[in-house]
């Protein structure tokens, strides 16, 4: 994902920052953002009104440094004296994994900044531009920024995402991300409900809680654990919505399941992505479940009172991964037919364990099945909108369609923003930011389409 951000115009100094990958690094974008607008910066639209470009990074995956090292490549040729940058600022996860060999490669960069380095981006922009001595910053990623640093926000007024930890302590055997951000690391409930009323006073409908494994909040603290962080947040008051997204399937307990089955505030939505089901493959990952606790976890799910939608995502072509395995997790997702399902073939990062692993699945066998199993859940997802026509449904409108302007677009409590499907409006008005009751008379693949019945 890359987004540019227009925010207001301040100061005599102007910056263009574009933020790739997650939700969790656009949060760090957003606090940058925040950052430089406080210390007097304008914050541009356009690169060409810019003098100084910061690029937020992702590193990740192959394709997602792929994309990072083009962009950067991309702001190098419009530096001076051929272009209008005076100074290129590069910041984030590809920094935090490949820094030392892209300083010595991209000389054209004047700053690099890791992921424990933010709060140094102020200092970064406003530093001359010197080519023989670049500034840079990678530190053991430790640090957690908090509220006391105000965001200035890209999503729109009425949403937003609530990063309640950095860093994952997990050992998956294909992940960078423990190397790239560190160990778990949680915030702490005051500083997170902190900034929920702030955000509540903003005018923020829906808060979207997100770490890299939502479901370990707390465990570094010794005390409270999500249950307790979402209490919190509930008697926070005036946000109808708080979803809680990326939870690893053996941290959901029966606790967590029960407030969300009895406060109507907490989105009925649950992202687990399971990654595989096979025990034999799901070892070889170092996820630390089988098909059993996962079978148990869902069937657990779908009996509480209210409905909650599944989401998840499958891993494809890991090494190893048998036509026999691969056939095990395609009845699998047949049979549990998850609300949303994303799948991605196995892409081998350099410095993992998995990438040691000698029995290789070669990617056009792994994008044949990719293929397969989104040609699946395509028809399964068409079937599941179906069950829908003739329901009228709260939506929270978002404004226009992005294809458009004679729709207007929203989503219910059980679609989250960006990777879900969403409800297409035909017919009616309603405000953007608001809620309305939408009745669904069409249902396709990944839209569904209404009208407004009435402003809720």
């Amino acid at each position: 994902m890359r987004r540019a951000f227009d925010m207001l115009k301040v100061g005599k100094e102007s910056v263009f920052l574009v933020s790739l990958g997650c939700a969790k690094n656009l949060v760090d974008s957003e606090l940058m953002l925040g950052i430089l607008r406080d210390a007097g910066f304008k914050i541009c639209s356009d690169p060409l009104d810019a003098g100084v470009a910061v690029i937020n990074t992702c590193g990740f995956i192959e394709s997602a440094v792929e994309e990072a090292l083009d962009a950067i490549l991309d702001f190098a040729r419009m530096k001076r004296p051929e272009g209008n940058l005076e100074r290129l600022v590069v910041t984030g996860c590809l920094v935090q994994r490949y820094g030392y060999k892209l300083k010595r490669e991209i000389p054209e960069v004047d700053a690099w900044l890791g992921t424990s380095e933010l709060h140094r981006i102020a200092e970064m922009v406003r530093t001359p531009a010197d080519h023989d001595d670049s500034a840079f910053y990678i530190s053991r990623p430790s640090r957690i920024f908090c509220s006391d640093i105000k965001r200035a926000r890209s999503t729109p007024f009425y949403t937003a995402y609530l990063k309640i930890a950095e860093g994952c302590s997990h050992r998956c055997t294909y992940c960078t991300i423990p190397a790239i951000r560190g160990q778990f690391r949680s915030r702490t409930i005051q500083s997170l409900v902190s900034e929920a009323e702030m955000l509540r006073d903003e005018g923020v409908k829906e808060i979207n809680l997100i770490a890299q494994d939502t479901t370990m909040y707390g465990s570094d603290l010794k005390g409270p654990c999500l249950a307790d962080l979402l209490e919190k947040l509930v008697a926070v008051g005036g946000i109808p919505w708080i979803r809680i997204l990326y939870s690893n399937p053996a941290g959901v307990s029966d606790r967590l399941l029960d407030l969300m089955d009895s406060e109507e505030r907490i989105c009925p939505y649950i992202d687990i992505p399971v990654q595989h089901v096979n025990s034999s493959i799901l070892r070889a990952m170092g996820r630390h479940y089988d098909r059993g606790m996962l079978i148990d976890l869902i069937s657990r799910i779908r009996s509480r009172r209210r409905k909650i939608a599944l989401r998840t995502t499958v891993m494809v072509g890991f090494p190893g991964e048998t036509e026999e395995n691969f056939l095990e997790l395609r009845k699998f997702i047949g049979e549990v037919r998850f609300d949303y399902l994303g799948a991605f073939a196995y892409s081998p990062e350099k410095g993992t364990a998995s990438e040691r692993i000698p029995t290789k699945v070669s990617p056009a066998v792994a994008e044949s099945r990719l293929r397969e199993i989104m040609s699946m859940q395509a028809r399964i997802s068409k079937e599941i909108n179906s069950q829908l026509l003739g329901r009228s449904l709260k939506v929270l409108v978002e404004g226009t369609s992005d294809d458009t302007d004679l729709l207007l677009k929203g989503r219910t409590a059980a679609m989250a923003p960006d990777v879900d499907v969403q409800v297409l409006i035909n017919s009616g008005t309603a405000r953007v930011g608001e809620f309305a009751s939408v009745l669904i008379t069409e249902a396709h693949t990944y839209d569904l389409i209404g009208e407004v019945v009435q402003e809720c």
